[in-house]
């Protein structure tokens, strides 16, 4: 067994009528023994000696007793086995003998003997909300507890007695599964809630019955919603964002979209990539369009899910006009773009009183896209660039801006995977630019920030590592590398 924590499965476990071994009989053995026998376990407990309260459980009948050191013989028919004594050797072969016979083991503060892990609590009637640390942090997750146990009052669990003693009633009304998921967005936004938390359980009761009462649609009619993820953080989704991922059915979503968004959406939807990358078209826009009709007109709510914001180099407006040429029910949630999020990310102001009274927003991933910027415009000095372009077209946007007389001296900021953990800045020069960013390997996704304004990120930054720097021999000698391997 390996000392580090694993990734844990985590499972809710019926336990009524069947056997549980716990070893030890005392103090920590009493705290085990209350959760097993709340669940319905049929609980045997072997131990030489027991705490005055265990052995009151044992004249009370409710626990068996085995009396004696640990045999493997005891875990005959256990479904589980705790070991709760406070000598190591016991527990080792606990540990072992429920390997052995394929039964799960929880030693006590033991991470490593223990196959499973007993998670912090929250009861509030039949709904239980676990936490777990993968016991290697028992202290965070207690805590976390303690904070859900204030902010979680005790009507959350009348609400869930309700839903659990109606549900078939509301799987007879609502036999379709879409149908049903409306339903219960509704009724929980509804006043059966609020009539709990009032203590008026007649009231909810009420609620609920005209919330079933009412007649659903012929036909559930599909809408889509475009919806910006930001750039890669999950804390900057809006909360409107938020609230549509967990009512969607089907998500088709960009690759740049972060694991850390995604993670936040409903777990039971359809996920769909549909991400483009540069000379890596994984659906065409066209397929993207297709899908979008498809799921809508099958009576679906899809969520349109962009890295940034929909309205910024996201085609979003060519999703939009297609969905209302076919008519197509739509809304549109920003995000937060690459530009103000990376910039903020990096500690560089787009805009400032000394260096920059405007700023732009540039794309260029292409040579054809390069030849239809104004190149006499974005050379001027006192302004912000903020270039979406793949880091492959550097060179060649370097050296348009020189040919049109941008100061070769002119500061950058690129921002590789901005606001995301593994977030690299790199500054220096515009005349260095292609040199730096082949030299350090910076990979897409990476956001360029031009202007006087870049250079305030060596003294603002506050997220991730500093900025990567290179001092002027370095580059010359990046220089001669490049040749060299150009050659």
């Amino acid at each position: 067994m390996s000392d580090a924590p694993a990734p844990l499965f985590p499972l809710f476990a019926d336990l009524r009528g069947r056997r549980v071994l716990v070893v030890g009989g005392g103090a920590v053995a009493r705290r085990k023994l209350e959760p097993l026998l709340a669940a319905g376990a049929r609980v045997r407990l072997g131990a030489p000696w027991l705490d005055p309260s265990v052995a009151a459980l044992v004249q009370a009948g409710r626990i068996e007793h085995l009396a004696g050191e640990f045999s493997p013989d005891w875990l005959d028919g256990a479904w589980l086995v705790v070991a709760a004594t406070d000598d190591a050797a016991v527990n080792q072969a606990v540990a072992t003998a429920a390997e052995a016979r394929q039964v799960w083991a929880n030693v006590v503060d033991d991470l490593a003997l223990s196959s499973y892990q007993s998670p912090a609590r929250i009861e509030r009637g039949p709904l239980q909300i676990a936490i777990s640390s993968g016991g290697g942090a028992p202290m965070l997750a207690r805590h976390l507890r303690e904070k859900l146990e204030t902010e979680l009052d005790d009507s959350i669990g009348a609400l869930a007695a309700l839903l659990l003693r109606e549900r078939a009633r509301i799987r007879v009304r609502h036999p379709r599964l879409t149908e049903r998921r409306r339903f219960f967005d509704a009724l929980l936004a509804g006043p059966v809630a609020e009539r709990f938390r009032a203590g008026d359980a007649a009231g909810a009761q009420a609620a609920f019955e005209a919330a079933l009462a009412e007649v659903p649609p012929s036909r559930d009619r599909g809408s889509v919603a475009l919806v910006g993820a930001g750039p890669g953080d999950p804390g900057l989704l809006t909360l409107r964002a938020l609230r549509l991922l967990n009512q969607a059915d089907v998500i088709l979503h960009d690759r740049l979209v972060s694991p850390g968004v995604l993670a936040l959406a409903r777990r039971d939807a359809d996920f769909i990539e549909v991400g483009k990358q540069a000379a890596n078209h994984h659906v065409s826009q066209d397929g993207i369009h297709a899908l979008m009709l498809e799921h809508a007109r099958a009576g679906r709510r899809v969520v349109r899910l962009k890295g940034g914001d929909p309205f910024v180099f996201g085609r979003g407006g060519e999703e939009l006009e297609f969905l209302h040429a076919h008519g197509i029910a739509f809304e549109v949630v920003p995000g937060v773009t690459a530009a103000l999020a990376c910039a903020a990310y990096a500690g560089v102001p787009l805009t400032h009183r000394d260096h920059a009274q405007s700023v732009r927003f540039v794309t260029a991933h292409a040579r054809d896209s390069l030849d239809t910027l104004d190149w006499r415009a974005l050379a001027q000095e006192k302004q912000t660039l903020a270039v979406y372009m793949g880091v492959a077209g550097l060179e060649a946007f370097r050296d348009r801006l020189l040919a049109h007389g941008r100061a070769p001296a002119t500061p950058f900021a690129l921002i590789e995977n901005g606001s995301c953990p593994e977030q690299r800045v790199l500054t220096g020069r515009l005349a260095d630019l292609p040199d730096l960013a082949r030299h350090f390997e910076v990979q897409s996704p990476a956001l360029l920030i031009l202007g006087e304004v870049a250079a305030l990120a060596t003294t603002l930054h506050w997220f991730g590592t500093p900025p990567l720097t290179t001092p002027p021999t370095e580059i010359r000698e990046i220089r001669g590398q490049s040749a060299f391997m150009v050659a």
